[in-house]
């Protein structure tokens, strides 16, 4: 995940454009408050909605492996990061196919439908398929703005350390200040919108990153007992299929009414 780093730069920022990049990080901070709020009326506790919210709102299966590693330790940790990971991807490959349908039946011209595409889809392998479907300025679009909600990754489990760290009990284990794929993410990151990196680096770590992330993945399904996941609930994909719908509106909504 530390990676992903070389895969952003602020020359991506300015090519979208800042209201639209605001718009985007609005979009996260509002989907992520609203899963911790939301996860305790559907039975679930705040790591849940953390958990999920994030892995919705920014990359996918990458942050919801992210976040787990800040997440205080529960009996039920194993659990929920298997089932995030799962639905989540099983629901990022479904927006693939439907979103660009979708983006035509709003009316969305190209640009817009990159936009679109790239801040709602969850995971960036999709993003890159639902883009390029459409055609190939769509697509190189979404990737850009897919990869700025990257970024957004290294502040939010920073925050989210934080503010666990103060909850914590007394004498309870606290999770890093600061992890260290975050921190290397971010002076990778740094040194990308320098231009310090060649390109055959960024992509032989572009390669790298998706390589890692696969194995992680596989890892995470050989330690799933499916009898475990059936028990986090229907409430559970439900909830997941409201915050998708819920960040698809926050960004279309704006787009359809010319905001950004």
């Amino acid at each position: 995940m530390a990676l992903l780093g070389l895969r952003v730069s602020l020359d991506m920022v300015a090519a979208i454009g800042w209201p639209f990049v605001a718009l985007v990080a609005g979009s996260v901070a509002a989907v992520i408050l609203g899963s911790v709020a939301l996860a305790r009326r559907l039975g679930q506790d705040r790591a849940f909605g953390l958990l999920t919210g994030g892995s919705v709102a920014i990359c996918g299966a990458s942050a919801a492996m992210a976040i787990a590693s800040v997440l205080p330790a529960r009996d039920s940790a194993e659990r929920d990061l298997s089932f995030t990971v799962i639905t989540v991807t099983v629901m990022s490959t479904v927006a693939m196919i439907v979103y660009p349908m979708l983006a035509a039946g709003l009316g969305l011209d190209g640009h817009q439908t990159g936009l679109f595409l790239g801040a709602t889809i969850h995971d960036v392998a999709q993003v890159v398929g639902a883009g390029y479907s459409v055609s190939e300025d769509t697509g190189d679009i979404a990737t850009v703005v897919k990869l700025i909600r990257v970024t957004l990754l290294a502040p939010v489990v920073l925050i989210a350390a934080l503010v666990l760290r103060r909850a914590a009990p007394a004498g309870a284990a606290r999770p890093p200040l600061l992890p260290g794929f975050v921190l290397v993410f971010l002076l990778l990151a740094a040194a990308n919108s320098a231009h310090l990196v060649p390109l055959p680096v960024t992509d032989a770590a572009s390669t790298l990153s998706r390589a890692l992330l696969v194995a992680a993945v596989a890892a995470v399904g050989m330690k799933t007992a499916l009898a475990r996941m059936a028990q986090v609930g229907a409430a559970a994909i439900a909830m997941l299929l409201v915050q998708t719908a819920a960040l698809a509106a926050l960004i279309a909504v704006p787009l359809l009414l010319g905001l950004v």
